[in-house]
């Protein structure tokens, strides 16, 4: 509440704005000395609402130690930015909700999470105010869970620890596993992770081993990816399916028509499977004397 007293302790600095320069020696902590001081207005409010969202927010209830904030960021690359507004996210909780408030990093490589799990010291270089130093997840201390049991044991561990290792060369073992573990879980539990861990692993050449094993270990389950697998697969199967026919028609008027059709030009023919350059060899052989000439200029 302001009082008098409140007031007097900081508009002091407004009336004699020097003053700090010799209170920073009183203190101990040696600031440049001024040239210019300018009164800012001390309204920090925004002119208009500045959006700011924390990825993932929870609030934790414990047993014995009451319950506690955890804030989750998932952070890409590095990006000085984001100390400025870890700090704001945690303030802000801290005031909000009055609660014990941890920030939890999460990364993908190994730099960006050294980077992000550094100590940042925030405020003056004399004198920083806060020392920003979050909780960091990534693959330098995320564990590889390539043992099915294991994986079995701790299915959400095991999805983080394929997500984080996404570019490590051993992700394969690590889907594998987890694969396996799921063959036994329900559906309301896998096709989260199937689906989690696909988003997880974004285009690195990981997401498709996790697809392939989609396909093959948990054939039976209805998630979103494992259906679009499927439909895949049947796309595949109608467009080989029709090239297979008109490949099968190319060569019954080839026969008809007793144009000679070395063995070389007949593996061409049935082993292609793209449908519009199967059309134009079938166009010209209407008229063609030779297999050579079907294939012409391609």
């Amino acid at each position: 509440m302001a009082n008098a007293p409140h007031e007097a302790m900081h508009r002091i600095f407004q009336e004699y704005p020097g003053l700090f320069s010799r209170l920073s020696e009183v203190l101990g902590v040696t600031f440049p000395e001024p040239t210019t001081t300018e009164i800012l207005t001390n309204d920090l409010t925004e002119n208009q609402p500045l959006e700011r969202r924390v990825d993932t927010l929870l609030r934790i209830e414990t047993e014995r130690d009451g319950p506690f904030l955890l804030a989750i960021e998932a952070q890409g690359r590095k990006d000085p930015d984001k100390h400025a507004s870890w700090a704001y996210y945690f303030s802000y909780l801290l005031a909000k909700y009055r609660l014990p408030t941890t920030l939890l990093v999460v990364c993908q490589d190994r730099a960006t999470a050294e980077w992000a799990a550094r100590p940042v010291p925030l405020g003056a270089p004399q004198w920083p105010v806060l020392t920003l130093h979050p909780l960091v997840a990534g693959p330098h201390n995320i564990p590889l869970v390539t043992d099915v049991a294991e994986a079995r044991k701790d299915l959400a561990l095991a999805t983080l620890s394929a997500i984080t290792h996404a570019d490590n060369p051993d992700v394969g073992a690590i889907l594998k596993a987890l694969s396996t573990a799921l063959r036994d879980a329900p559906e309301t539990i896998a096709n989260p992770i199937v689906e989690l861990t696909a988003q997880g692993l974004g285009n690195r050449p990981a997401a498709q081993q996790w697809r392939n094993l989609v396909a093959v270990d948990l054939s039976f389950y209805t998630s979103p990816l494992s259906e679009e697998i499927r439909d895949e697969g049947r796309d595949e199967g109608r467009a080989l399916g029709e090239a297979r026919g008109q490949a099968k028609s190319l060569l019954m008027m080839l026969d008809l028509r007793g144009v000679v059709i070395p063995d070389e030009a007949r593996e061409k023919i049935t082993g292609c499977v793209d449908t519009e350059l199967l059309d134009r060899w079938f166009i010209r052989a209407a008229t063609a004397t030779s297999a050579e000439e079907i294939f012409a200029g391609e």
